[in-house]
């Protein structure tokens, strides 16, 4: 994941998180034909990220990743081509019919549709891991080793050594189960945990929707 200072437009990035309110955009993003709503899919990642920032420095590599990301979605759906960003789906087939996707190397589209989204795709993956792993654990569960486990089954791929070297010795200095249900701010550890088994089931559909995709296109692998 590159690393790119956080545009003007994310400036309330830091502001506090609320799990309900990640809940209620992915909730929305999927239409009645289980199409990917785009509005609501960056409007869920804007709330992840502010989660991501409360937590401190920790997180920065993927946070300030996200946010360069998201301000490429936004300047897409709001561009000339608008009509074109309302759904992955639309997108998957506009800049794929209109070769718009760099499916070997990065050169001509650096910064398509495409290619943003599968990087927030993947940095899903390894929040959606960690949160289920942060549900499901007990009391006394070491946040480095569940944050490490869902990154090894994820990023981690897709970083070079040196990358992973660093980020698994930072999530040694993580904060407890606690701190982090805590920062939730949806009351206590144990309401925390009853919304994230309320929240998690809709974020891995917006997940499987879009791996499945992706897979069709064979866009899993954009460079």
């Amino acid at each position: 994941m590159e690393t790119t200072p956080a545009p003007a437009t994310m400036d309330d990035a830091g502001s506090d998180f609320n799990l309900k309110v990640v809940l209620v955009s992915f909730k929305q993003c999927l239409n009645e034909k289980e199409e990917v709503l785009l509005e609501h899919y960056l409007a869920g990642w804007r709330g992840l990220v502010r989660f991501l920032n409360s937590l401190g420095a920790i997180f920065s590599f993927i946070s300030k990743d996200v946010v360069a990301k998201l301000q490429v979605m936004e300047r897409l759906c709001g561009g000339p081509q608008r009509d074109h960003y309302c759904s992955l789906q639309s997108m998957v087939a506009y800049e794929v019919g209109n070769q718009l996707v760099d499916l070997e190397r990065r050169s001509g589209h650096p910064d398509s549709g495409c290619r943003t989204v599968l990087r927030l795709h993947r940095a899903l993956r390894w929040l959606q891991l960690f949160l289920e792993g942060l549900r499901t654990s007990p009391e006394d569960a070491r946040t480095a080793t569940l944050c490490t486990d869902s990154y090894n089954a994820s990023l981690a791929a897709y970083h070079p050594w040196i990358v992973r070297r660093a980020v698994t010795l930072a999530f040694c200095t993580l904060p407890t189960r606690k701190v982090f249900l805590e920062a939730m701010h949806v009351g206590s550890a144990e309401q925390a945990v009853a919304m994230l088994g309320e929240a998690l089931p809709f974020i891995e559909h917006v997940y499987d929707v879009s791996q499945k995709l992706y897979a069709e296109h064979a866009l899993l692998d954009l460079p």
